[in-house]
């Protein structure tokens, strides 16, 4: 064990994402944090998709993905692992506001992007 270790103890993650655990099936989207309530939403369940802007960062996630459901939902940072592959699934849903995510990846202020609603 290094001193550096011994002194200051485990080395915390460099991103705060790292510490989120993103699951997804076919059936769900599950998201795990040793501090947090786990969050689930169903895929067939989503009514709404936002961007949620925070100023928060950088020593906390500051866009988050957020999915809304009847009785559920989960929220996503930006950074964790899965965003990518989430994203890539809700993008090619019917009427998707392609435009509204790339306003909420310019914004630096406290601010919600609708992406898309069932209609």
């Amino acid at each position: 064990m290094g001193i550096f270790q011994r002194i200051f103890g485990k080395p915390q993650p460099k991103n705060p994402e790292e510490k989120f655990k993103v699951t997804i099936t076919k059936k769900y989207i599950r998201v795990e944090h040793p501090e947090r309530k786990t969050e689930e939403v169903l895929w067939n369940d989503i009514s709404e998709i936002k961007l949620i802007n925070t100023d928060a960062g950088p020593f906390a996630p500051d866009v988050w993905l957020a999915l809304f459901g009847e009785n559920s939902g989960c929220l996503i940072p930006q950074g964790a692992n899965g965003f990518e592959t989430v994203y890539d699934i809700i993008s090619k849903y019917d009427n998707f506001n392609f435009e509204n995510f790339i306003n909420s990846m310019s914004c630096t202020d406290n601010a919600e992007f609708l992406l898309w609603k069932k209609k």
